[in-house]
């Protein structure tokens, strides 16, 4: 951090602050935004709003114009060196005559993975990367590790009660949260790039898993155009495939992806729905991520029942954990949060560190991440 000043952390964090505008709209594409400094005023400033539309520094070189010349870029994520649907931020920036780069991170994409950076230090222009890098990483959590490891994001999404129960006996569970949580459960659904949940799921509340706009806080409606919010995609684990055309699931326009054994038939659904056909075998939760990740799922938002819930935590798939509280008491006859086999001593117990807890209302949104992250085979 020393060949970095305040200035310079004041700039990216201006820089981060752009780069979340795009959270809701660049998969699978990061979210980045770039600040361009001139003799200490800011000249131009940009984000990536969507993939295949103008990266973020094409967007802050536009706002800077000629002012670009002499000055110094912060951008959170390494400029790209490589030919996509856009042509290489390196190469622009080299040609507006920029005078020093500064990245909070390296992109670990194997197209870009330095290159970007090398590209600017053989055209003479200073660049330095490693600035506020740990928030520029979380920000683009699900793309890193999709990178990284070839797997989207996992985050598992639970509500319950103060007794640890997310339903009656007989099933009913709408609504243990608040309004108030199911309006944040909108914006989380909104961030990820693909909704998974079961079949079982499906039959028994024959739910959207959409993202309802009217529900959105005010400032995201007013800061977005309707038509600019994408939904995500609907990945449903159908084995049997037992989910019909007739379920509100379909109402909505937004792929659906069927996982199962054996091909069905799609006459009769939408044409946007697509089948994924996996091997029903030890591997079978693992194998699903790495398709996913091919697809370029970023981040994976599950809302299921106690079994899938339990199988992804068992498996170790999961990378954060989001529980809603409602100060209620359901009893002990009541379902339980998730299905994880039998235990003979405590220190076999799967264990998570708190990231951040919030009151939502009356409601209580617990966020934890697994302590051990070895993958179980």
């Amino acid at each position: 951090m020393s060949e970095f000043s305040a200035q310079d952390a004041v700039f990216m964090q201006m820089a981060l602050d752009l780069a979340q505008q795009g959270q809701f709209t660049t998969t699978p594409n990061p979210s980045v935004g770039c600040v361009l400094v001139k003799d200490g005023s800011i000249v131009g400033k940009g984000f990536h709003f969507k993939a295949g539309e103008p990266h973020a520094e094409v967007m802050a070189l536009r706002d800077a114009g000629e002012q670009a010349k002499g000055a110094t870029a912060y951008v959170t994520l390494e400029p790209c060196s490589h030919f996509g649907r856009t042509p290489p931020c390196a190469k622009g920036l080299i040609e507006a005559g920029v005078a020093r780069v500064v990245s909070a991170m390296r992109d670990p994409n194997p197209q870009v993975a330095g290159k970007g950076l090398q590209m600017l230090a053989e055209q003479g222009i200073e660049s330095a990367v490693g600035l506020l890098e740990e928030k520029a990483e979380w920000l683009n959590r699900g793309f890193l590790k999709r990178m990284r490891t070839g797997k989207p994001f996992v985050q598992l999404k639970m509500a319950m009660s103060l007794d640890g129960r997310t339903a009656l006996a007989n099933g009913e569970s709408k609504w243990i949260t608040s309004e108030l949580s199911r309006q944040d459960v909108q914006v989380e659904r909104a961030k990820a790039s693909a909704i998974l949940s079961a079949s079982s799921t499906v039959i028994a509340d024959d739910p959207l898993l959409n993202v309802r706009w009217e529900q959105l806080p005010k400032q995201v409606q007013q800061q977005y155009k309707h038509e600019n919010l994408r939904q995500p995609i609907r990945v449903i684990l159908d084995s049997q495939n037992q989910v019909q055309p007739t379920q509100r699931l379909f109402q909505v326009d937004s792929p659906v992806w069927f996982v199962s054994k054996s091909e069905r038939d799609l006459s009769g659904y939408p044409q946007s729905c697509e089948q994924i056909i996996l091997e029903d075998k030890a591997e079978y939760l693992h194998n699903l991520m790495l398709e996913l990740g091919k697809r370029q799922i970023n981040t994976l938002w599950i809302e299921a029942g106690a079994t899938l819930a339990g199988a992804l935590i068992e498996a170790n798939l999961v990378d954060e954990l989001i529980i809603y509280t409602a100060p209620k008491l359901l009893g002990d006859e009541a379902r339980g949060l998730c299905k994880l086999p039998h235990l003979n001593k405590l220190a076999d117990a799967s264990q998570w560190k708190l990231h951040s807890i919030e009151r939502i209302g009356d409601d209580v949104k617990s966020i934890y991440h697994p302590i051990v992250r070895e993958p179980k085979c």
